[in-house]
């Protein structure tokens, strides 16, 4: 298997990953609980097409319901950063390793988790996140979806969006 770079290959054909919330109808997803949200979100935009796979348990009517947004900051002044997510309406928690230290990504930032319960306008939510300097990204991954493979009870379901 040969290992290839963003270098080499600028566009993919195809991303296959997990979410942590898929909302039903839109496909609109928030991912980054395992913390490499930002490398993520790279992969996603550079693929023609994003497939996602999750049990069942993911599925909510309105991304936010169960789940925090995780939000990518600068570590020089996230404070600021958590400040303004709070303007917002986010109640932000900086993650924290299993050590109780600040969690530090792969790229050296750090994940604020804000807790938004259900959000009406998702895209309107990531751009607002977005705007805010000293954010690198958020895991609002809107429209960027066109399948999901989700496993239940009785058996695999697949969503489209067209």
């Amino acid at each position: 298997m040969e290992i290839v770079t963003f270098g080499t290959h600028p566009v993919i054909d195809l991303a296959i990953d997990g979410a942590d919330e898929i909302e039903h109808g839109t496909l609109n997803l928030i991912k980054g609980l395992g913390g490499a949200l930002l490398r993520e979100k790279i992969v996603v935009a550079a693929a023609k097409r994003m497939v996602v796979v999750a049990d069942d348990r993911k599925m909510v009517h309105r991304l936010g319901e169960h789940t925090p947004v995780p939000v990518e900051v600068s570590p020089f002044g996230w404070e600021s950063a958590a400040h303004q997510l709070g303007q917002l309406g986010a109640r932000v928690t900086p993650r924290r390793s299993a050590q109780g230290q600040l969690f530090v990504t792969d790229g050296g930032n750090m994940i604020l988790d804000c807790a938004l319960g259900p959000i009406e306008d998702p895209a309107a939510t990531e751009q607002a996140i977005r705007a805010i300097v000293g954010v690198f990204e958020c895991g609002l991954f809107i429209g960027r979806s066109s399948l999901a493979l989700v496993a239940g009870q009785g058996g695999v379901v697949r969503y489209e969006v067209s």
